[in-house]
């Protein structure tokens, strides 16, 4: 057996799979801010109960975190220095002197503070050059002076980012020695091994927030580990990373900046294995949550993989899954402003107090809330049953908007619906119109516990052909987890011109980084069967500023006339990105990408039992719900017992225990074999 977690900003989504007879289990349990270890110890003792489960039969859990993206968002990161070369200590502040893509029209808004502040930023007395050649030997003294000062101020991490460590890391290897020396007490985040690319800004802001988040990570999974260890004699804990691979936690700790915003890429692989299923290989994934709408595009099977990404408006170098999130969940809070216009999020209720239909005190009104008030979810029926909304304060906090707006409550709360899927509209838009992808051409995957409220409007909206609302969606992420791979991304830089290119060391610098990522796997368990390795490069023009990746067969061998192929396919490629290419012009290398993967078992989903067109054996009731501008009496189904084959016209809502499906009118949904619901227009 092995077992999901995702932790989210309201809920503790976790998922059993038990490989030996297929079955899958889930649960939620609400989010504990306070130390999210009670809330998934919690889900993890209610899920082998619901499962029925015994827990010597667990061998591994799989954990997505959100600890070091709610680190970063609330500034409550550890107390960082940076060494860095002397006369470089500003490079966080200069950066690339662009303003922050909302600062387009609004002036007030500035990039984000570096997290270091400048009496933290000290240089140190050493060069390598560009060649990684030592121009200048590392000054020791003037490096134990600024450990000393670090100690001094309290600093408990420290980022060491020199100007060509990636070329030579050696200088800082001994400044770590040095640390570990005079203050073996403080955490220690070096460039070159936490991103040894060139791009002194990008490797340094992404070595900086390393080190911001590495003691607040590395607690967090120490006392998660000791509590399994002492409850469930667990030893194996893996980690789900940003890049859509799993690491074993002792590894993982040490990479705390691929950590964060890693619960999003669960549910995108779960996207991509539900995507083959149905037969899609294009596919657009978007989870709503309780505060966020995470979006993500898979083109061709395969999700789209980013070493550009922003965490937070700060610049990292590692490969992530190019999700884009916006403030657009369950609990996003809807005001009308001072100019009468009716605005909903970013802020959120959260999990605590969360929206007024939850009877914990909160009062404004949320999205939630008015889906409530709508009658599109059930009180009675939410979260299975186990936790009951409260409708007349879904109402009463509604009335807040409706008042100041001069419309009835239930106007009120379609207008919360809309301008809530209007944003997520925009959001689906920035990452495939704008990009140059014809979405007539995608299937729109929703998941989370809100996803299936919103994904049919929202696919009539940007005329989406296709939605599936996946078996357990508000738990997809979690499920995502499970179908993860172990995941080992490594490069180095080494930038040259085709013309100059030397193959023997091009063949050489491929045959390190392999071995040094099969050697990872193996150190790890991983058996020699379940071992593979993907070759690639990063070119680019000469004189371009940014370069794309080109792939590389694993084992290639490098000729003058192979390499010609290579630079053809990155003339290809060029062609098809940006609808142009320049053959007269030289091409040149800037990195060298080497990934391991570690198979993780295929999880094989229990096929439904065959039944006809006829939905009667899950309809519960019938009830008014507002579709368009009025109430409508539709059916209600129970998605437990809808059958393989079966449809449902819309106008109707479909209820499973931790979420709701609108199918609107002029759709149709269908059960496939494996339990996803297709909907597509009616003919």
């Amino acid at each position: 057996m092995r077992i999901g977690i995702d932790v989210g900003g309201t809920f503790t989504d976790v998922v059993l799979v038990d490989d030996a007879t297929g079955k899958i289990a889930y649960t939620k349990t609400l989010t504990t801010p306070r130390d999210l270890t009670e809330g998934v110890l919690r889900g993890i003792k209610k899920v082998i109960e619901t499962a029925g489960a015994n827990i010597e039969d667990l061998d591994h859990i799989v954990h997505g975190t959100t600890v070091g993206t709610n680190a970063l968002i609330e500034r409550k990161g550890a107390k960082t220095g940076l060494i860095t070369t002397k006369g470089f200590i500003d490079v966080l502040e200069i950066g690339r002197f662009q303003r922050p893509q909302e600062g387009l029209y609004d002036i007030f808004v500035d990039n984000p503070e570096p997290l270091v502040p400048r009496y933290l930023r000290k240089g140190v007395e050493e060069r390598i050059n560009s060649k990684g050649e030592v121009v200048k030997e590392l000054d020791e003294d003037s490096v134990r002076e600024v450990v000393e000062f670090f100690r001094d101020e309290g600093v408990e991490s420290i980022a060491v980012s020199l100007l060509f460590s990636f070329a030579n890391p050696a200088h800082e290897i001994r400044i770590r020695e040095i640390i570990n020396e005079l203050y073996p007490e403080a955490y220690v985040s070096l460039s070159s091994e936490i991103s040894p690319e060139f791009r002194e800004y990008e490797r340094t802001s992404t070595t900086v927030l390393n080190a911001y988040l590495q003691p607040i990570l590395e607690r967090y999974i120490d006392r998660l580990s000791a509590k399994l260890r002492e409850e469930y004699n667990l030893e194996d804990l893996r980690i789900m990373l940003a890049h859509g691979g799993i690491m074993p936690a002792e590894t993982a700790k040490k990479h705390a900046v691929t950590i964060v915003n890693s619960g999003p890429a669960g549910g995108v692989l779960a996207g991509t294995f539900i995507g083959r299923l149905v037969g899609s290989d294009n596919v657009i994934t978007v989870d709503m949550g309780g505060t966020s709408f995470d979006i993500c595009l898979i083109e061709k099977g395969q999700p789209v993989v980013t070493t550009e990404g922003k965490f937070e408006g700060y610049p990292v170098k590692v490969p992530i899954i190019d999700v884009n999130a916006i403030g657009a969940g369950g609990g996003s809070i809807a005001r009308v402003d001072s100019s009468g216009m009716l605005n909903v999020g970013p802020e959120s209720a959260g999990a605590d107090p969360g929206p007024a239909c939850y009877g914990r005190g909160g009062e404004e009104p949320t999205v939630t809330d008015a889906n409530v008030v709508l009658r599109r979810i059930s009180p009675e029926s939410f979260l299975g049953g186990e936790m009951g909304l409260d409708a007349d304060k879904a109402k009463k906090a509604v009335e807040k908007v409706s008042s100041r707006l001069g419309m009835s409550v239930e106007e009120a709360a379609a207008g919360i619906i809309r301008v809530a899927d209007a944003k997520m509209e925009k959001g689906i838009s920035v990452s495939s119109t704008e990009k140059g992808y014809d979405l007539r051409e995608f299937s729109l995957i929703a998941f989370g516990g809100a996803g299936p409220l919103h994904a049919v409007q929202i696919a009539q909206d940007l005329k989406i052909p296709r939605v599936v609302i996946p078996p357990l969606p508000s738990d997809f992420s979690a499920f995502g987890l499970l179908v993860a791979d172990i995941k080992h991304d490594y490069v180095k830089s080494y930038i040259v011109s085709e013309e100059r290119v030397d193959l023997e060391l091009l063949q050489r610098y491929f045959e390190e980084l392999e071995e040094r990522a099969v050697n990872q796997l193996r150190k790890e368990g991983v058996a020699e069967e379940d071992i593979n390795v993907q070759w690639s490069m990063d070119m680019r023009y000469v004189g371009q500023s940014y370069e794309i990746n080109i792939p590389v067969e694993r084992g290639f061998r490098f000729t003058e006339e192979s390499f010609g192929k290579i630079v053809e396919r990155f003339h290809n490629r060029h062609q098809q990105k940006y609808e142009y290419s320049s053959r007269d012009e030289k091409t040149e290398i800037v990195n060298l990408r080497v990934t391991s993967i570690g198979k993780t078992p295929d999880i094989k989903l229990r096929k439904l039992e065959k039944g006809g067109r006829d939905p009667g054996k899950a309809l519960k009731y019938e009830r008014e719900v507002w579709f368009n501008s009025d109430f409508v009496t539709v059916p209600i189904y129970d998605r437990a017992r809808l059958l393989s084959g079966n449809v449902l016209p819309g106008p109707c809502v479909v209820e499973e225990e931790f979420s709701t499906t609108i199918i609107h009118p002029g759709w149709k949904g269908m059960v496939d074999d494996f339990g996803n619901l297709v909907i597509e227009r009616s003919e």
